[in-house]
């Protein structure tokens, strides 16, 4: 691999919507499609896994408009590849379908 190219220690993943019964949201879980994940098999690489939703704010705080809430995934969710992942502070709905950073730490390999 060249040395230029990006060294990314995150995969991408979109966040689809709060954990959900039927008529009741359940905001403090949210779900997370990975990228390339298709299975249980898969999304269980990622438990443990750190998770940040990257934003940015108009106001600089410490000289940067940029703003992150972490979170960590919890436990796989359904058959297709889907997690559940728990943060500080809930996601907004606003980001539904924004892209979120699934870091590769901490590993357990």
């Amino acid at each position: 691999m060249p040395s230029e190219a990006g060294h990314r220690l995150y995969v991408k993943g979109r966040h689809l919507s709060y954990q959900r019964g039927k008529r009741n949201t359940n905001p403090g879980t949210s779900l997370i499609k990975i990228e390339g994940v298709d299975d249980t098999k898969a999304a269980n690489f990622y438990l443990g896994k750190k998770v940040a939703f990257v934003y940015r704010a108009q106001r600089e705080v410490r000289g940067s408009k940029i703003r992150v809430i972490w979170g960590k995934v919890t436990r796989p969710h359904g058959n297709s590849g889907v997690v559940r992942a728990q943060f500080r502070r809930n996601l907004p709905p606003k980001s539904f379908g924004a892209s979120v950073r699934i870091m590769l730490y901490p590993s357990s390999i």
